[in-house]
């Protein structure tokens, strides 16, 4: 289980979220046995996905985030509730690719162009869905660029995920911060200062686990909170308003996929039935198995 926590600043001026996921990208990366550049990629949408999550007002509303690109990795997609359960997928999580020059993983690489969509879910008649082309495919720039363009809401985005050789995750964290109406000028002055000097999110937490050993989950996010913003005038650093969990948590179920299968129409459910006898769905999040057979799917036909 990863931890979260919210925060904002004396003067009122934004709001910052900020996770430790290194817990939750690991399963991810276990369940889908991703190469390093698609642990990153899934890390990065995974953890962007879950601090959106718990933007959201209600524990039942919901939201999607899909990267979509020509690059190997195809797509990558997350989903996340109010009440801070993730799941996601890259659709090819066997893709190798060399490093960047600078000897960093390449996500834009992988991802190549294509576009971002995000689809909310708050319960309204239809859902809201913003689309953007991507800006360069590393994520936190692309998401960056959609709070912008989709939501006229200026925000940084700054998302890391460190694998080690022996493919664990040895870091995964994220921030986003959300200038509220009425910033300050100095406010606004301070973060880009800030954002301009901070170390990437996978070494700045590498230096707070160093100096934290056996600190609890919820102080280490708030010690990396502090380190983050350290330099930044006093009443411009953030306070700590509340603290949330972030956890891997795929919602599929037998019902699930019965009600999938009763959508493919009757002509193609008799197909099956009379072809195969027998049909077996497999989940895209959590890879789980479910077989249905011929009496099964009879029942589903007659019920259609």
């Amino acid at each position: 289980m990863s931890k979260a926590v919210i925060g904002m600043d004396k003067s009122g001026s934004y709001r910052v979220y900020m996770a430790i996921t290194t817990d939750m990208v690991q399963t991810a990366a276990d369940i889908h046995r991703t190469t390093p550049v698609a642990s990153a990629a899934l890390g990065r949408v995974l953890t962007a996905a879950g601090l959106m999550g718990i933007m959201l007002k209600s524990d039942e509303d919901k939201l999607t985030v899909d990267f979509r690109g020509d690059g190997p990795a195809k797509q990558v997609l997350a989903t996340a509730h109010g009440n801070g359960t993730v799941k996601g997928y890259i659709a090819d999580p066997y893709i190798d690719i060399p490093l960047k020059k600078n000897g960093k993983l390449d996500v834009g690489g992988a991802l190549g162009k294509g576009k971002l969509t995000v689809i909310k879910d708050l319960g309204l008649k239809e859902p809201y869905v913003g689309t953007i082309a991507l800006v360069s495919g590393e994520i936190a720039e692309d998401l960056t660029a959609y709070f912008f363009v989709s939501e006229q809401q200026n925000s940084s985005v700054a998302l890391g995920v460190k694998v080690e050789r022996d493919l664990s995750i040895g870091a995964a964290g994220g921030m986003i911060i959300q200038m509220l109406p009425g910033a300050e000028d100095g406010a606004v002055d301070a973060l880009e200062d800030m954002i301009g000097k901070m170390l990437p999110m996978t070494a700045a937490i590498d230096k707070v686990k160093e100096r934290s050993a056996g600190m609890t989950d919820e102080g280490l996010v708030r010690a990396l909170m502090d380190e983050i913003f350290a330099d930044m005038p006093e009443q411009y650093r953030p306070y700590v308003l509340g603290e949330r969990e972030i956890r891997w948590e795929c919602d599929c179920s037998r019902d699930r996929m019965a009600r999938a299968l009763a959508t493919i129409g009757k002509d193609d459910m008799r197909e099956i039935i009379e072809e195969d006898g027998r049909a077996e769905l497999q989940c895209h999040f959590c890879l789980s198995r479910y077989e249905f057979s011929r009496e099964e799917l009879t029942e589903i036909l007659e019920s259609m």
